[in-house]
């Protein structure tokens, strides 16, 4: 009986530990369909998504630059927040979602210096996050509702943005 008992064991052991079981229908152990950097759950993308039949990109990863390279509608939206070339008021932040935040936290409470002021907290020598930018260049706001507020506007702009530049 316990000779049965351990093969049963050594089998399920066995079974449960191949790679090929263990990868559930995802080769290459990633993420399941629809759970990776091109899923929609990931907005802005990063490296291009070479199974889209329609040839859509994934710019989740990419620099600021390389998105409004691709986007010109989020590059427009950003020059009417900044009053800059999209591009130059970009340059420094990591990716785009956080400049577009930023340049919507400089509009939302008219940041004293405006954008660059705020850009030059986040992005520059002894960076801070947003909502210490904000604690610092307007003490009497909220910031975390306002750091809140900034990122869903920027995240309802990239997808007002992915959505139209993909229809044209």
């Amino acid at each position: 009986m316990r000779h049965k008992h351990l093969v049963l064991i050594t089998a399920m052991t066995f079974a449960f530990s191949s790679p090929a079981l263990a990868q559930r229908g995802h080769a290459g152990g990633g993420p399941p369909a629809g759970h990776g950097p091109s899923s929609t759950a990931n907005p802005g993308g990063g490296s291009a998504n070479k199974g889209d039949p329609m040839g859509h990109t994934d710019m989740s990863h990419a620099s600021p630059s390389d998105v409004l390279s691709h986007n010109k509608a989020i590059g427009s939206k950003l020059q009417s927040l900044t009053g800059e070339d999209a591009a130059a008021a970009c340059s420094g932040f990591k990716n785009l979602g956080q400049c577009v935040a930023a340049a919507h936290v400089a509009k939302n409470l008219n940041i004293p210096g405006g954008f660059d002021a705020l850009k030059a907290k986040i992005t520059g020598t002894g960076s801070v996050s947003l909502g210490k930018a904000i604690q610092s260049l307007s003490p009497n706001a909220n910031a975390k509702s306002e750091v809140k507020k900034a990122n869903q506007q920027a995240a309802d702009d990239m997808k007002e943005t992915e959505t139209n530049s993909q229809a044209s």
